[in-house]
Formats: structure tokens, sequence, C-alpha cells
């Protein structure tokens, strides 16, 4: 199985398969408007911008698991993410990240890099990189930075 399985809500609700994303790298994220981890956004971005051309993308999930910390509608935090940070790859519809509600994607994204981490998300923005075949490679926890893991994006494009 691989990513290209699953079908993500976008925010205007209508489903769009992940199999559109087949061949590319990809930086799958959890995350909040109102984090002390938002800041990642800018971090973010400068990754999309510096790989995009390259194979690169990024898939942005909002998610108010933790402290309520994405509150608004999906219009609201996609606003938000573009007028604070400029971002410019997709943010997906709100979900679910643990629990029985969580997302197939995300019930997916554990169980390939549950490790050491456990199969719980522990907060916004961790990160999970998937190659060009649709796999799960890596797991970040929410305290490393977009540019720490720079290094490890090049290698996936570079193969």
């Amino acid at each position: 199985m691989t990513i290209y399985e699953f079908k993500v809500k976008q925010t205007d609700d209508e489903m769009k398969s992940l199999r559109d994303y087949e061949g590319k790298v990809l930086l799958i994220v959890n995350t909040a408007t109102g984090c002390g981890f938002t800041p990642q956004y800018e971090g973010l971005q400068n990754l999309y911008d510096e790989h995009h051309a390259a194979g690169f993308d990024i898939l942005d999930f909002p998610c108010n698991q933790f402290g309520n910390q994405a509150p608004g509608s999906n219009e609201e935090i996609t606003e938000f993410c573009q007028l604070t940070y400029h971002t410019t790859f997709q943010t997906f519809a709100k979900i679910k990240v643990n629990g029985p509600e969580a997302d197939p994607l995300y019930k997916y994204l554990k169980q390939a890099q549950g490790g050491l981490l456990g199969k719980t998300i522990k907060w916004n923005f961790t990160k999970f990189l998937v190659n060009r075949e649709g796999e799960v490679v890596k797991r970040y926890a929410s305290t490393v930075k977009p540019e720490e893991i720079e290094a490890d994006i090049i290698e996936e494009l570079n193969r």
C-alpha cells in the first residue's frame, strides 16, 4: 500500500486523490494557526519555493486536536496562511490525526512510521516525508524545523 490509495478532503469539501501527486516527493504536515510552531510555515514555504520545480510538494492538513490551536474555518485557516506566511502549497480541510475519527491517511502514516515516536501524533507540525513511490520514509517531530530536513528532501529528489 502507498499514500496514492487515499483521497483527502479539500477546503471546498471536494475529494482529491493523492494519486495526483504520484512521482513527487511529499512532505505531509498537520498544522495549526495558533501554535508555538506556527512560524514553521515560513520554513515550509521556503522549502516549497526551493524544491517544487524539482518535484517536491507539501500537503498541509490543519488539525484542531491539540489545544484548540486551529479553531477557524477551512477558509479562514487558508487565508491566514496565505496572508501571513505567503503559502502557495495546498492547504486541505481540517482533519483529526488521532483517535477513532482520525483521517485514514493519518492512520496509515502513523502505522508506516510509528517506531520510537509511537503510533500517535504528539502535536502540531509533525512531518512525514514520502518518496516518489508513495512510501513513507521518515517522520519528524514538531520540534524539527523545516530547514533541518532539507537534506533528506534533496536526497529523495535525487533518487
